[in-house]
């Protein structure tokens, strides 16, 4: 029996090959599984797997309209040297905590790690639904998704794909590493805003209608590389269910033992990705949602009012600095009783007002969420502290994470083995990295700092970070948010 899925605001249901397709349903709800599979494998079974047999087992229960043959392809395709280890996501033990790094891709950042497989899913699902229309790839970025989002679709047939960025709110080698793409089919827009205005308008555009017909009528149709794309979302539960068979395999926690979940959060999918897996049965204790002082999260989940009204803070981790969290979506329908009419209205209240409060018997089901954030001074102090006791480079995304759980230790004084999302090489922001390790940055570049935190930390300096040294800069388009619809068309020549 194949799993459908719903969207978050109507009682519309399509396969997962369709969900894949559409990115967004038409009312701009997000698709959510109408049930979530079992993870029935044993223990053992699952402590021998390998990064890509873990990946079949966790997404042959969710795409069940794929064939084992496709998606074997598919997770063949994606998972193979482009990643620099053969474990594609390992655990490191520092200390009495483990960093589950997830920045061994092309572009060392946690989004390769499912941009790696999207575009073969999506390819895959437009054969299977007969689709001939070019699909077209938009997508708003904080930073790490651009990039993994134009690497993995460059020159992919029957596609392209537009980035949009905020002009001056990625690190330099993340601008760096999106303006210098090449492939025949990208392009790459910074806009004059943040990230929120960037997805915000990217919204808008997939819910013209008229600008839907007028792309049908030459050949295109739409489609999301963000985390509101199922085909996103699905391959990132893959790895906690990984880390944790590998605790297993290593006799670092035994049958059943549970362990806790850190994962630094701005649009919630990575650590919905975990509650997902928890719902499948994996033993995951606490998702501990760390935010930046972006803390629209942490203010959510203290109190049960999402309320986006505030300034937005730039911050050394980027990627973090969301206010309006758009994966949350997903867990508002799954806590309001998969009630599509009460989500909408908390989304129309969020795009009218900007903010909606979840009523009392909702803020009951988030007990297996704990939330805090870290400041600026309280992540470099993380990165700091852990180099000098340990030798071992955090990013500062991962800091964040790293400084809540050190608050969650303390408020509960919980034992329990923890694994930490690392989500980004420190390699992407060495400015922030070098900064907050004490080191004197003066007049240096971002790649020169590169080459000294290299020397600091042991750690050779990335390929993706040599390899866009001296890249010539291919996109250099800066517009107002409100003119992206017409970069839109620009790009199609429509």
């Amino acid at each position: 029996m194949d799993l459908l899925y719903k969207s978050t605001r109507n009682d519309e249901t399509v396969t997962a090959s369709q969900a894949i397709l559409q990115g967004l349903s038409a009312d701009g709800g997000l698709f959510v599984p109408t049930t979530i599979p079992k993870l029935d494998l044993d223990i053992d079974q699952l402590a021998g797997m390998d990064y890509r047999e873990t990946a079949y087992a966790v997404m042959s229960r969710f795409l069940t309209d794929f064939t084992g043959e496709e998606l074997k392809a598919c997770i063949s395709r994606a998972y193979d040297d482009k990643f620099d280890t053969p474990e594609i996501a390992p655990l490191a033990r520092v200390d009495d905590t483990y960093y589950l790094e997830l920045f061994h891709g092309s572009t060392i950042a946690f989004k390769d790690m499912a941009l790696s497989i999207l575009p073969h899913l999506m390819t895959t699902a437009a054969k299977k639904n007969q689709v001939k229309n070019e699909i077209v790839i938009l997508t708003a970025t904080s930073g790490d998704t651009g990039k993994a989002a134009l690497a993995g679709f460059a020159d992919v047939p029957g596609t392209r794909i537009l980035v949009f960025y905020p002009k001056d709110g990625v690190s330099p080698i993340q601008e760096k590493q999106m303006v210098t793409q090449k492939g025949e089919n990208v392009s790459v827009v910074g806009i004059r805003g943040n990230f929120d205005d960037a997805q915000s308008g990217v919204k808008k555009i997939f819910g013209d209608k008229d600008l839907a017909r007028e792309m049908a009528e030459k050949g295109f149709q739409f489609s999301s590389a963000n985390s509101i794309n199922i085909g996103r979302l699905v391959p990132q539960i893959v790895y906690y269910v990984y880390a944790y068979g590998k605790l297993y395999a290593k006799g670092e926690i035994s049958r059943g033992e549970a362990m806790h979940v850190v994962v630094p959060t701005g649009n919630f999918g990575n650590i919905l990705a975990a509650y997902y897996a928890k719902q499948m049965g994996l033993p995951i204790e606490r998702l501990i949602c760390a935010s930046n002082d972006n803390k629209v999260l942490y203010d959510f989940f203290q109190s049960g009012r999402y309320d986006r009204n505030r300034e937005f803070l730039l911050t050394s981790s980027p990627s973090m600095d969301i206010l309006i969290s758009s994966n949350l979506e997903r867990l508002i329908y799954r806590i309001a009783g998969e009630d599509a009419y009460l989500d909408a209205s908390f989304m129309r209240e969020l795009s009218e007002k900007g903010a909606y409060e979840i009523t009392p018997a909702m803020r009951e089901k988030l007990s297996d969420f704990y939330g805090n954030y870290a400041t600026e001074k309280e992540a470099a102090d993380a990165i700091r502290k852990l180099y000098q006791s340990t030798g071992y480079v955090i990013d500062t995304h991962t800091a964040v994470a790293s400084a809540v759980y050190g608050k969650f230790k303390e408020e509960t004084g919980d034992g329990k083995k923890a694994v930490i999302a690392s989500t980004a090489s420190p390699f992407k922001f060495t400015r922030s990295v070098m900064e907050a390790m004490g080191e004197d940055c003066g007049g240096c570049t971002d790649f020169e700092l590169a080459d000294r935190l290299s020397a600091l930390s042991g750690v050779a300096v990335p390929k993706a970070v040599e390899e866009i040294r001296s890249a010539p800069v291919l996109h250099d388009t800066v517009v107002d948010a409100a003119d992206m619809k017409d970069a839109v068309k620009r790009f199609l020549q429509l």
